[in-house]
């Protein structure tokens, strides 16, 4: 069995624009005054023909279309997109097919449409529970907008999905508690929580660079609302299952699972990434991330993908330790054997266990509740 086998193979596809460019953001999105719907839906359809025809025979576990807006796509759109699909790859009886959706670009006859469309899950951008933040983090949105979205997505689709922000500005600990009591009221099998961080290159960058974006927590507090979340999330039976994810028991995103587990998983759209092993080789690719040179490019009957880089075996190796330890499962030492052709230094690992970072059990390695904080570390001592 090749290796990639072991984690499953899926698609991703990447639908660029939004109503407004969030200040936190730097994802590859865009503001467009006016898309041209039907010309990106025949390029998706081109990108499936190209690279179906090298992946054709392969089973397909997951679609996930994300973004970006992907529920600004017509539903007609996401429709032909996803019976391309079908017919290009044999999938799993039960496929995973995920659109990602903002609060304020939905409704309840765009939601059964995209369901009626093939889609079964949906991952909502709530972002926070409070008005005052969601201005704050430039979202579109009203607390009672989500609130109603959510409402919708939950009597269209069996699996669902929301996402928020915390360590946000002059938010205390006592103010996420409640808050995440709230979510889990809320929840149906799935939630995203992921701290505030400021990126270079965009607006909330820039801000902070010039010293105005105040009152957001220290470390120490940042910390302490990590370990609250895993407490309280595990208490409610939805467990991190990986670092920023929680999940009641079999509604683990299968999706981003193939990216953690390093199956394989093809990109199309722009910016899109992807890993492929075709015969030998295991290969990364990369999609032009400006909107128009994609579609231009793809529309003159170029592959939508920059020139792809084979992964040594030591580097699939090192991106399998960098994925697997975010997870709950961990890594299993014996595909990283296989992978790299070598194991973990030994003294390395023992030191991190002797720390309580770490611990192994049978041939798995998982970071320990104390040890995921400081997973980055963890990471660049066992890669080094």
């Amino acid at each position: 069995m090749e290796n990639w086998q072991e984690a499953g193979f899926g698609l991703y596809l990447h639908w660029p624009f939004c109503q407004s460019k969030c200040p936190y953001c730097d994802f590859n999105s865009h503001v467009a005054a006016t898309i041209d719907q039907t010309r990106w839906r025949d390029a998706y359809l081109g990108e499936i023909a190209r690279l179906g025809a090298e992946t054709g025979g392969r089973v397909l576990q997951t679609v996930f279309f994300g973004g970006g807006t992907p529920s600004l796509m017509d539903p007609d759109i996401v429709a032909d997109i996803i019976a391309a699909i079908r017919k290009t790859w044999p999938m799993v009886n039960d496929p995973e097919i995920t659109l990602e959706a903002n609060p304020g670009s939905v409704e309840a006859g765009r939601f059964h449409a995209y369901r009626s469309a093939g889609v079964n899950r949906v991952s909502m951008g709530v972002q926070a529970l409070n008005d005052a933040d969601l201005r704050r983090l430039g979202r579109l949105h009203s607390v009672a907008e989500a609130r109603q979205a959510f409402d919708i997505a939950r009597h269209s689709f069996d699996r669902v999905s929301f996402d928020l922000i915390y360590a946000r500005q002059d938010q205390t600990l006592s103010d996420w508690r409640a808050e995440l009591h709230e979510a889990l009221s809320m929840a149906v099998d799935h939630l995203s929580m992921y701290q505030l961080t400021i990126e270079d290159g965009t607006a909330f960058g820039d801000r902070f660079a010039r010293g105005g974006l105040r009152g957001l927590p220290d470390d120490d507090t940042q910390a302490d609302m990590y370990l609250l979340t895993q407490e309280i999330c595990a208490a409610h039976g939805m467990p991190a299952y990986e670092v920023s994810n929680h999940a009641a028991a079999g509604s683990e995103s299968r999706h981003n699972l193939i990216y953690w587990r390093m199956g394989d998983y093809i990109g199309i759209g722009p910016g899109a990434h992807g890993r492929l092993t075709l015969g030998t080789t295991r290969w990364a690719t990369e999609a032009p991330r400006a909107p128009g040179d994609w579609l231009k490019r793809v529309e003159a009957g170029k592959a939508g993908e920059l020139a792809r880089e084979p992964i040594s075996s030591a580097d699939q190796a090192t991106e399998y330790l960098l994925m697997s330890l975010r997870l709950a499962e961990g890594l299993d030492v014996n595909r990283y054997k296989s992978l790299g052709g070598q194991d973990l230094d030994a003294t390395k690992l023992a030191q991190i266990v002797d720390l309580g970072l770490v611990e192994t059990s049978g041939n798995r390695i998982r970071t320990t509740l104390n040890g995921r904080p400081v997973l980055n570390g963890i990471l660049r001592a066992l890669a080094a």
